[in-house]
């Protein structure tokens, strides 16, 4: 099977996993990923089917929706890509993207030591999908889902958790601005998602003075 066909075949399958799926983590937020990873890696030099390829696979079981088993998904991409004859060494290097492209991951260094200038793409373009505007959406959309509260004044944000603190925390939805979006933009890999970052964390800040401000009844 050719890479066209390859794609094709994967986006058919990413979409009908996703059906029903929760709104910040389903078929838009991976095509959104897809589109941004395209931009920045037509900006790098990159291997466009692997960056293309981890990026429609790499939410296709997301641990925080299996129970916290970061198994699921590598495996879960792993067979389809066996099914459709992707070649072992794109296959294996997509696997370690996935494994890899999580924020949560980025907690210890040592716990996944792999790199590639592919992964840094799909990173970057997945966390660009976790700030601005769609960001603040996500997050609210999410926290509605896990029944979080908005805010609350008395509960401060946690901004040193470890690994294991971040997977179960239920915070309210506006420390996990402290705890992960505000914190994305210094942690973005290449010049280009960099650039992206910066108006996308800007609008953020703008938000939050919005929001406090309203919250005291001042706007």
């Amino acid at each position: 099977m050719n890479r066209k066909a390859i794609l094709k075949k994967t986006k058919k399958f990413v979409k009908q996993r996703f059906k029903g799926a929760e709104g910040g983590h389903d078929w838009f937020h991976t095509k959104r990923v897809l589109a941004n990873s395209v931009h920045i890696a037509k900006k790098e030099n990159a291997n466009l089917f692997v960056v293309q390829l981890a990026a429609l696979l790499h939410d296709i079981a997301d641990a925080k929706f299996h129970d916290g088993d970061e198994t699921v998904g590598p495996k879960v991409a792993s067979e389809f890509m066996i099914e459709h004859n992707v070649d072992q060494l794109s296959r294996e290097h997509i696997v370690k993207i996935i494994e890899s492209v999580s924020f949560k991951n980025s907690f210890s260094n040592t716990d996944n030591p792999f790199n590639s200038i592919e992964l840094q793409i799909v990173q970057d373009a997945d966390r660009l999908d976790a700030i601005g505007a769609i960001g603040i959406a996500r997050a609210f959309n999410y926290g509605g889902f896990k029944n979080r509260e908005l805010y609350n004044p008395k509960i401060t944000p946690n901004r040193s958790m470890s690994k294991e603190e971040y997977k179960k925390s239920d915070s309210p939805t506006i420390n996990h601005f402290y705890e992960k979006l505000l914190l994305l933009k210094e942690k973005m890999n290449t010049s280009t998602g960099k650039k992206l970052a910066e108006k996308r964390h800007a609008f953020m800040l703008s938000y939050l003075d919005q929001f406090y401000q309203e919250w005291e009844g001042i706007k």
